[in-house]
């Protein structure tokens, strides 16, 4: 079965070799998302030092911009947020963030309620607190 890769234009760019999506039959296949923002390294909710170090951050001002990211791959694909079915959450505080993320995730996913799985995690390679991984149909 062949498979088309997709690079959103609104998304920020990847921190590796890998592309935003990738298509196999009906189905959307998203690499991990974060918060950053487009052709920056800023990361909203996210306040770092001189060395990179996180001093404080916001994972509700994340939570919004993980999922801003993600309207944007899905819609630049031919997809959209109402044919997400399956989501995999990377937190790196459970404890603190948990109830936070939920409470804002039930709101996003208010109608359409895709399988979910929720992991904590130590780190993600930038400094943030969280990524989420799609698959949706097309």
């Amino acid at each position: 079965m062949s498979s088309q890769k997709f690079d959103s234009s609104k998304a920020p760019e990847p921190v590796g070799s890998y592309p935003h999506a990738r298509k196999v039959g009906n189905l959307l296949f998203l690499s991990g998302v974060g918060p950053r923002e487009r052709g920056t390294k800023k990361i909203p909710g996210v306040e770092l030092d001189d060395n990179g170090n996180i001093v404080s951050y916001d994972i509700e001002a994340q939570c919004h911009s993980v999922f801003k990211n993600i309207r944007y791959i899905l819609e630049d694909a031919g997809s959209s947020w109402d044919n997400i079915v399956d989501v995999t959450v990377f937190l790196t505080n459970m404890k603190d963030d948990f109830k936070t993320y939920n409470r804002l995730y039930a709101e996003y996913f208010k109608d359409n309620q895709p399988c979910r799985t929720t992991l904590e995690i130590n780190c993600l390679p930038t400094p943030i607190g969280i990524e989420l991984k799609v698959i949706a149909t097309i």
